[in-house]
């Protein structure tokens, strides 16, 4: 009985030690750190906290249905200076291929690719080792188990080509708007789900089992369709485009095209999970931008601007285009660029991001919809729709913003939207990052 009285006034001592944390009685919570600062992230730019008026405040086109404008807020986030390039995309899928062979010389017994503890036995569940260099000059068996990701059989044109059909790319993510939007069904007292549902990432409704039902999973094919610059347009010879604009050294500060929704988002979680692998800051995750908040990060601080350059014309004082699109009717060199140009070409808006307006249009992560400023929120108004493979198309368009090289000067306005599908990759959209500022 004594031991047992011992144990408790040890574990209660050691509480009561802990939970004072040198006070001295006061209340001064858990942690002892007086001011946290978030690390600037590498290539973006802060976008302070606003409101605006979101919506065309201009020009119009008829019966575009798009002209209603609202009052909303946005929190600050940090935001890309310019579009990802091909050679930032191409890290990724680099990171993908090595991924893969890992895995598969690890799955024929090459233990060295798995993480081991400090008595050398692997980690469960395994984890792949990047530390381990693939030298494939040293180990010719390496060899042999990496040539199954080459094109095989009447696929094959040339020798060790990379079937880039292998590029998967696993992820998940929980789902906390499904998670609210179930919680009545909750039952606290047995820990279980009375009820409901939830929408998977492919678009299939199921039953809630319990908490792990908003766990979604996606594979991702990753590699930028290289043959867009030929299914855009209609006898026009950009063979050359397919064959070098993603892979060639001339083109790497250039922004990546080719690349549609779902890959874009891949992306973003890859980013994320890349930095926390490397980092000891916690941050929220890079995603794609909420509709609103490339519209507010466009105007650049000023509200009724028509432009991210703050003006109504699209040239400058000395008659300079301020940006890449198409001046005029047959006429795309006219603004200094035919098709893109590198990043960073043109001057700035107010908030140091470039190319907001033409070069590529971008990605958002709204789904579109003409009433969706109705129907959203005043305060970081989001709107999502998970989409299943039978659904109709429009069901299936994601807003893209700012016009591109190919595009009419009425499209670089900050407040036009318009739409591509979700599964459509395109010789003339991109993306940018956005991640939300711890405050």
């Amino acid at each position: 009985m004594r031991i047992k009285w011992l144990v408790f006034f040890f574990i209660a001592a050691t509480f009561v030690s802990c939970s004072l944390n040198n006070g001295g009685g006061e209340l001064i919570g858990t942690r002892n750190v007086k001011k946290w600062f978030e690390p600037r992230p590498y290539g973006m730019v802060l976008i302070p906290t606003g409101s605006l008026n979101i919506g065309q405040n201009d020009e119009d086109m008829a019966w575009s249905m798009a002209a209603t404008q609202r009052t909303i807020t946005l929190p600050s986030f940090w935001m890309d200076e310019t579009e990802i390039t091909n050679d930032e995309y191409r890290q990724f899928v680099y990171w993908v291929v090595d991924s893969i062979k890992r895995q598969r010389l690890a799955d024929e017994g090459y233990d060295e690719f798995l993480v081991r503890d400090r008595q050398g036995n692997v980690l469960e569940p395994p984890r792949l080792d990047w530390r381990t260099r693939i030298d494939l000059r040293r180990n010719e068996e390496y060899k042999e188990v990496l040539e199954g990701m080459n094109y095989s059989g009447e696929d094959r044109i040339q020798e060790n080509e990379l079937d880039v059909r292998r590029l998967i790319y696993r992820y998940t993510w929980y789902d906390f708007n499904q998670a609210a939007a179930n919680d009545s069904y909750y039952d606290p007292k047995t820990g279980a789900y009375t009820g409901g549902t939830v929408v998977n990432a492919q678009g299939e409704r199921e039953a809630v089992k319990g908490r792990s039902s908003f766990i979604m999973r996606k594979e991702v094919s990753i590699y930028p369709d290289t043959l867009c610059w030929i299914k855009d347009f209609t006898y026009a010879y950009n063979e050359p485009y397919v064959h070098g604009y993603f892979s060639h050294i001339g083109y790497d500060d250039y922004p990546v095209v080719g690349v549609n929704w779902h890959q874009a988002h891949a992306f973003c979680h890859w980013r994320t999970q890349f930095f926390l692998s490397s980092s000891a800051h916690r941050v929220q995750d890079w995603r794609l931008p909420s509709e609103s908040e490339w519209e507010y990060a466009a105007r650049g601080g000023l509200m009724e601007a028509v432009y991210p350059w703050g003006s109504y014309y699209t040239r400058n004082k000395k008659g300079c285009f301020m940006a890449n699109f198409k001046p005029m009717r047959g006429n795309y060199i006219g603004d200094g660029g035919d098709i893109t140009v590198r990043v960073g070409t043109y001057e700035p808006n107010g908030y140091g991001l470039y190319d907001m307006a033409g070069n590529v249009a971008e990605w958002t992560g709204d789904t579109y919809d003409e009433s969706s400023y109705q129907i959203t929120h005043d305060m970081s108004p989001y709107y999502q729709y998970i989409s299943k493979e039978s659904d109709n198309r429009i069901f299936k368009r994601k807003t893209i913003r700012g016009g591109s090289w190919k595009d009419a000067a009425f499209y670089l306005q900050n407040g036009v939207r318009t739409y591509e599908f979700q599964d459509s990759c395109r010789s003339f959209v991109g993306f940018r990052t956005v991640r939300t500022r711890i405050q």
